[in-house]
């Protein structure tokens, strides 16, 4: 009896696998390693190196380890190059979740939690989010964490499944100096790196309508949004009830001037950022209010500003000094 985590070799993945060791829930990952890291998976953790599209190896993983829920993360998740490339985005979170939940209706596999995104808000009416704010995605990546949460209601409509849908807003931060955020268009690994190499961060837009003039965002520790995806496991396992989808969000926001200063004030690497212009289509304040998370799935903020950068700066270190002793041995 276990949790499949799709996903499970990615950033925010392996702490969900963590959370769920914490928690003495088995799990098993499965993922083809495109974006994920294999060495992010325990050692005494079951791993399938599988693509979601090939349905006869998942629906043998779902099988094999006798899997009773999903907690489905893997897909293709940057919203800039979707727009380049909207089929290979569909394939991969449209495509890939269909064939996932065809497997699992055929091993009787009946409860899955949905990594989604705030990109199904797109540029939101209002500043503060909450789970009734019109969704209106504004690139295929947002467009395709749409479609899987209408797949995952109407194949629970059809009796086949419970389920819920987490949506992310910004996950920033470390369980643990392992793991680390690889993405190449993240905020926080775009910011440590530059300071690691040397380079200046910089700021895009600095004349917005907020209290400094820079973008307010939604930042969360990936620790915290973790620990809520056994909360939601726990309560499809007991058959309690779930709503459709919950905001993982701070119901605050952190400007990107204030994470700057935080960055320098926590890593001790004392800087100026550059300035440049606005990047088109950035809205100046996304905030997300948590208040059913927390009622549901013991969602709380349990990490601060400070605290996200911390582990963010040590995971950075540490895989720097992995890829340099990979370098030279």
């Amino acid at each position: 009896m276990s949790w499949l985590v799709t996903g499970g070799a990615g950033y925010i993945g392996a702490h969900v696998v963590d959370a769920f060791r914490a928690a003495d829930l088995p799990c098993v990952v499965l993922d083809d390693l495109s974006s994920g890291i294999a060495e992010f998976v325990p050692d005494d953790v079951p791993f399938v190196r599988a693509d979601l599209l090939d349905t006869v190896a998942v629906e043998r993983t779902l099988r094999e380890h006798e899997v009773t829920g999903v907690v489905h993360l893997a897909g293709f998740k940057y919203a800039g190059v979707s727009v380049q490339r909207p089929l290979h985005t569909y394939s991969q979170n449209v495509t890939a979740m269909v064939g996932l939940l065809r497997a699992m209706g055929e091993v009787g596999v009946d409860r899955l939690v949905f990594s989604s995104s705030a990109a199904v808000y797109g540029t939101p009416p209002g500043d503060v989010v909450t789970e009734q704010t019109p969704t209106g995605p504004e690139s295929p990546y947002g467009e395709s964490k749409l479609v899987g949460e209408w797949l995952l209601r109407d194949v629970e409509r059809a009796g086949d499944l419970r389920g819920t849908a987490l949506r992310y807003f910004n996950v920033v931060g470390s369980g643990r100096p392992e793991l680390y955020d690889a993405s190449p268009h993240n905020l926080f690994p775009l910011v440590l790196s530059a300071l690691s190499e040397g380079r200046t961060p910089r700021i895009n837009g600095t004349d917005y309508p907020t209290p400094d003039g820079t973008c307010v965002r939604d930042y969360v520790h990936v620790a915290d949004l973790a620990r809520s995806h056994v909360a939601a496991a726990r309560r499809l396992e007991a058959g309690e009830d779930v709503e459709p989808v919950y905001n993982l969000g701070s119901g605050d926001g952190v400007s990107v001037r204030e994470i700057m200063d935080a960055v320098a004030r926590v890593t001790g690497v004392d800087f100026t950022p550059e300035e440049a212009e606005r990047r088109p289509g950035d809205p100046a304040r996304i905030v997300a209010r948590g208040d059913l998370a927390a009622r549901d799935l013991d969602w709380a903020m349990r990490h601060d500003l400070d605290d996200m950068v911390a582990g963010a700066w040590a995971a950075e270190k540490r895989a720097r000094e992995s890829a340099q002793e990979g370098a030279a041995g």
